[in-house]
């Protein structure tokens, strides 16, 4: 069984790995901890992959695994620094500015928009739009680096259209049903 080049394998991968972590969590700060914990977890496999070709859809699992182990992480500190921050500043709350709106161009508004509308997208929505439109993917290469087939690839893309034009159209501060 031929070994696989790690460092090789995941530079060839990363981009569109990162694209993963970022519509996961939603943060690009937290992509490269992330990034690492997934590249980590790639070398130190228990059991080598036993078909090369199926590397793309073991790392993306990787990817979403690691990325959900983060926001457990993420969720379990701010529960911890929420508490203590009762316990020691009772009645104090933290004050967070607004930002001035006049500061923003017409472009970053709408920008803005997307990506919050985005962020309101399921994740696997969110996901599969933001690889399809930031790295430019084929359908054949979405479902080959996502382990799913063409015809699966196409209908999650369309509901993913779908809610996410919903989400555009919805007037603001208003919940969409799924």
């Amino acid at each position: 069984m031929p070994q696989i080049d790690w460092h090789a394998t995941l530079a060839k991968h990363d981009r569109w790995l990162r694209t993963v972590v970022l519509a996961r969590l939603g943060e690009s700060g937290a992509v490269d901890e992330v990034m690492q914990e997934v590249s980590l977890a790639a070398v130190r496999q228990q059991s080598p992959i036993a078909d090369a070709s199926k590397v793309a859809p073991w790392l993306y699992r990787l990817a979403v695994t690691q990325s959900l182990l983060y926001r457990r992480r993420q969720g379990r500190m701010r529960k911890l620094t929420t508490r203590y921050a009762e316990r020691f500043r009772p009645g104090q709350h933290d004050p967070r500015p607004e930002a001035d709106p006049l500061a923003w161009l017409l472009a970053d508004e709408q920008t803005q928009l997307v990506r919050q509308a985005i962020g309101r997208l399921p994740r696997r929505e969110a996901e599969i739009l933001l690889l399809k439109y930031t790295e430019n993917w084929s359908y054949e290469q979405l479902a080959q680096h996502l382990g799913a087939s063409h015809s699966a690839v196409e209908s999650r893309l369309h509901r993913a259209r779908a809610s996410l034009r919903r989400e555009l159209e919805a007037p603001e501060g208003v919940e969409v049903e799924r």
